[in-house]
């Protein structure tokens, strides 16, 4: 038998969400089951007893996996079981470690393995707004050492008015939709997207979301201190020498501080602190150094380097590269860089550099889903690559990281809005992102240059978006801060939080925040949003100097495209049966063509290389589909002769029957008088349908002027 224990967050609108431990997983450090609804997530958390050797950081695993068998339906592919995580489970995998990893002690160096699983769904709840909760809630109740709890939530502005967790079926709905996590005093994280909206939505928003996470806290502290776990597990994974520390500070900091502010580049700045220290450990013998290495590098890191390039600006308002905190790295720009790409652009900001290409495809190129929850396609998709050159590491190139796909799904966001698609667009688009020189922001660089390339495609983008990175510097003690506009990779690493805003000219359309400090007050981040929207605006200039707007055609090696409507009665003539008619149209034309149904009527999109191909495509498909019609005039061809008269084909795939007596206004015997024979092209008029066969019936002699009465009164 089990002893399972129930807190119950109550969410305000009659929905609850449930946190039950005890029932399942019990051999795990801590384990959940978080339930909304229907929707049910099992969260488990397992730290190794102690540190391996010589580990020195927090080495945290988060996997967040949806079973199919939650939404009662059979994975897709030959083995017919879950494999490899889907973008959409690493991305939420990304959300949960990110506000889980700055909370747990500096020193605590023990594997953790945070596993959440989707075991049952609800098709209108979204399960990834639960993920962080869950995640939590297992920690809470287990004794690794944690700084939480914390909460995560999705808010959305759903028809004006801000919701907590809102349905899917809401989302289409919603001008804003963020991902917030934080604990009870302090925002920890917060990703999403945004149609435009202003700094201030944006900063409510968040408040609003706090609100609700705080009430998400009480209940796991609550939990936590009811089953004994609010006393944590004893453990000692690092050793100090401080005596050790005081002489690596007084020896190097000087050094680094005079070479933190010689404004060199990143490469040569890196050398030279790679100098000091190996100047340092030089003074040792090998035996003397190999044992104290491991330590004089991590002072060197947390008590020199840091210290020296934070002081630097707090004190003096000068950055590594000798840059104001409001000012932008130099910035240049290419559109049309590659040839025979659809478009392509460079866009390089200081040391960083995205080549970014757009490549304009077919229905049939669109992204195909097939999620627990989701199916379907994505029209435009975006793909960010970071190879190991663009920060001149030499190591091979490896399957894709999650932070590639994380970077990509922001840039994706950031852009998705303003991309025009459906009948405004009929392309598929690709744009892929090769980050070429990296050093500071390359997910905003990719914004940047895919508003380019976009552009230089020829698409119609609504408004052109810019993105830039922020990053502040905090001195508790003192109480100065800075906030730093086009961070640099080093700022960020040593930093204290890292936010990325990208827009347009009217507002935020996508964002994504990390805060490693505490105690970050809301003044201090309106501030740094103002200082991020006069960045923005300043890197859009830079945009439209280089391409004010859309080309107004598309490149010539782009395939063409023409989108006809057909009544949806059609669609099965022009597909045919095994799709062999349109295999056949496609085949003698050169063409792809592709069928959708929408909105009640068929549509058919029609791409090709050249005129000719194009023509003769839309022929075919318009008289498959064209209705007769009674009076009309039509060129047909004679397709076969009979006794009694010919049938003419007047439009693709319908004959009639034009009879001996409809050929001319004198009378024939045979149809070897009328001279005509098969394959003879013939005006014919539409007399009549038969309304209860559908036949037609043609007439040549109709279009004929009548042949003039003798008069009788005439001699």
């Amino acid at each position: 038998m089990y002893t399972a224990t129930k807190k119950v967050i109550d969410l305000g609108d009659g929905r609850q969400i449930e946190i039950e431990t005890g029932k399942l997983a019990k051999q795990a450090d801590g384990s959940v089951v978080v339930k909304q609804g229907n929707t049910m997530l099992l969260a488990t958390v397992v730290a190794a007893k102690d540190a391996k050797e010589g580990t020195d950081f927090m080495p945290l695993q988060v996997e967040y996996k949806e079973k199919y068998a939650s939404a009662g339906r059979f994975p897709g592919g030959f083995l017919k079981r879950e494999a490899r995580p889907s973008d959409y489970e690493i991305l939420v995998s990304r959300l949960i470690d990110r506000a889980l990893r700055p909370l747990f002690p500096s020193d605590y160096h023990a594997d953790v393995f945070v596993t959440v699983n989707l075991i049952s769904a609800e098709a209108d709840t979204q399960p990834d707004a639960l993920a962080g909760l869950a995640a939590s809630a297992a920690l809470a109740v287990s004794d690794i050492p944690f700084g939480g709890p914390i909460s995560e939530v999705r808010v959305a502005r759903v028809d004006g008015t801000l919701k907590i967790n809102p349905h899917f079926s809401e989302m289409e709905r919603a001008d804003i939709d963020i991902m917030v996590g934080a604990t009870y005093d302090n925002i920890l994280m917060v990703e999403g997207e945004m149609k435009e909206v202003s700094e201030a939505d944006m900063l409510e928003a968040i408040k609003f979301a706090h609100e609700a996470i705080k009430k998400h806290c009480q209940v796991q502290m609550e939990l936590s201190r009811e089953l004994g776990k609010d006393v944590k597990r004893t453990y000692c994974h690092e050793v100090n020498d401080e005596e050790l520390k005081a002489k690596v500070i007084a020896d190097t900091y000087d050094k680094v501080y005079a070479i933190a502010r010689d404004g060199s580049s990143k490469h040569e700045r890196s050398d030279k602190f790679d100098a000091v220290e190996e100047e340092f450990l030089s003074q040792y013998g090998e035996e003397e150094r190999a044992e104290k290495e491991p330590l004089v590098k991590r002072y060197f890191h947390d008590f020199v380097l840091k210290k020296a390039m934070r002081n630097m600006i707090l004190d003096e308002g000068i950055r590594l590269d000798g840059r104001a905190t409001d000012q932008i790295r130099p910035i240049w720009c290419e559109v049309g860089y590659l040839p025979s790409a659809h478009g392509s652009a460079i866009f390089t900001r200081g040391e960083t550099q995205s080549l970014t290409t757009v490549t304009l495809g077919t229905k049939m190129d669109e992204k195909m889903i097939d999620e627990v929850l989701f199916q379907g396609s994505e029209q435009f998709v975006l793909h960010y690559n970071f190879p190991p050159f663009s920060t001149g590491e030499a190591r091979p190139a490896r399957s894709l990281s999650r932070r590639e796909i994380g970077h990509g799904n922001l840039a994706w966001r950031a852009l998705k809005n303003m991309v025009p698609l459906g009948e405004e667009n009929p392309y598929a688009v690709r744009v892929v992102s090769d980050i070429l020189e990296s050093n500071g922001s390359s997910s905003m660089a990719t914004v940047c240059a895919g508003t380019l390339a976009l552009m230089d495609a020829g698409i119609k983008l609504k408004k052109p978006v810019s993105g830039i990175a922020m990053g502040l510097i905090t001195d508790t003690e003192s109480g100065k801060y800075a906030v730093l506009s086009d961070i640099l990779g080093d700022e960020d690493h040593l930093g204290d939080m890292d936010f990325k805003v990208t827009g347009t000219k009217d507002g935020i359309t996508a964002t994504q925040m990390d805060i490693k400090v505490d105690g970050l007050s809301y003044e201090v981040l309106a501030k740094a949003l103002e200082q991020a929207r006069q960045g923005r605006m300043h890197i859009l200039g830079k945009i439209l100097d280089t391409i004010a707007e859309p080309r107004e055609d598309y490149k010539p090696q782009v395939p063409r495209v023409t989108r006809l409507y057909i009544p949806t009665e059609f669609i099965g003539a022009v597909i045919g049966p095994g799709g062999k008619v349109i295999q056949e149209i496609q085949k003698t034309t050169g063409s792809t063509i592709t069928i959708t149904e929408e909105d009640g009527r068929g549509i058919v999109d029609i791409f090709a290389t050249n005129k000719e191909s194009m023509d003769a495509a839309v022929t075919r498909i318009k008289g498959m589909t064209t209705v007769p019609e009674v009076g009309e005039v039509y060129k047909g061809k004679i397709r076969s002769i009979m006794p009694f008269g010919a049938f003419v084909e007047i439009i693709p795939g319908k004959d009639g029957l034009m009879h001996i007596s409809e050929i001319e206004h004198r009378r024939f015997e045979t149809m070897e008088e009328t001279g005509l024979k098969e394959g003879d092209m013939i005006e014919v008029k539409l007399l009549d349908i038969d309304p209860k066969n559908g036949k037609l019936k043609l007439s040549h002699k109709a279009l004929l002027p009548k042949p003039e009465r003798p008069d009788k009164n005439r001699s």
